[in-house]
């Protein structure tokens, strides 16, 4: 392991691995060797977490799908990553189609994102899927009507690329549900909490403002950033800064141990 972190710390070697990803999916993940390493984290624990739980299937979620590159890496790697871990994944991805709506006001960062940024083509995306949903329309309605599908696997991992604070609000619906809907926790990737100099991000406005007035409505669910995600990695990546989880405290599978270590390996004799 510490050759091949030496090995990936050269550019070249990485390109390299990157353009070719052989080796076990479990190392691959960790090295961030996938076209969105990020997806490829979430996705892989939230499986991992899944299975020990006696979880068998969970669903994935990208929220703002735009040209559909994220969704495609998110689709590829969950198709892995199900055969790795043994526990079925479903995707989907939420999009309006038409790009961004206007901005409702200074919560929605206007001075940086505006209306018909990121625009679909949605013909074009369905062709080239192979198993993801992809749920077009207004997030008001279609996030409504998807959480009343009693259907669907509980969420283990959703991307946030909403951009807006107005709409990141709307998608955080999705962990109002019961025990039943969602792992004890979600790995959650927001893509909009940080910006250029210019941008001058802060915890006022888009979603880092959704997430502390979910934080502030509820006294058993929160959504926080995983800490010390760059302590565990072999290498700095900037997604590493963008990783949060949604915790429902209450959940009655919360206090289950996942970490798999041995009686044996928790003591620490003289």
């Amino acid at each position: 392991m510490n050759i091949v972190r030496q090995l990936t710390r050269l550019p070249f070697v990485l390109g390299l691995w990157e353009r070719f990803p052989i080796g076990p999916l479990p190392l691959r993940v960790h090295y961030g060797v996938f076209p969105y390493g990020h997806y490829a984290y979430g996705t892989y624990h939230a499986a991992v977490s899944a299975s020990r739980l006696g979880i068998p299937r969970i669903t994935v979620i990208e929220l703002g799908v735009a040209g559909g590159r994220g969704l495609l890496a998110l689709e590829a790697a969950s198709a892995e990553i199900e055969r790795e871990v043994g526990v079925a994944i479903d995707v989907v991805g939420f999009d309006s189609g038409e790009g961004m709506p206007p901005a409702v006001d200074y919560r929605d960062l206007p001075h940086i994102w505006g209306p018909g940024f990121y625009k679909m083509e949605p013909d074009k995306l369905r062709a080239r899927l192979t198993k993801a949903k992809l749920v077009l329309g207004n997030l008001a309605d279609t996030m409504p009507a998807w959480l009343a599908d009693t259907r669907r696997a509980p969420l283990g991992f959703v991307a946030f690329d909403l951009d807006y604070y107005s709409s990141t609000k709307v998608a955080l619906q999705m962990f109002e549900g019961g025990p039943a809907s969602h792992l004890p926790r979600v790995f959650c990737y927001f893509d909009d909490v940080c910006c250029t100099a210019i941008g001058c991000m802060s915890e006022f406005q888009g979603e880092l403002l959704a997430i502390r007035e979910f934080n502030e409505a509820h006294a058993d669910r929160k959504i926080a950033r995983i800490e010390q995600v760059r302590a565990h990695r072999p290498r700095w990546e900037i997604w590493q800064d963008r990783m949060f989880a949604f915790h429902d405290f209450a959940h009655p599978q919360y206090n289950t141990t996942v970490v798999p270590d041995t009686y044996k390996e928790r003591q620490l004799p003289l």
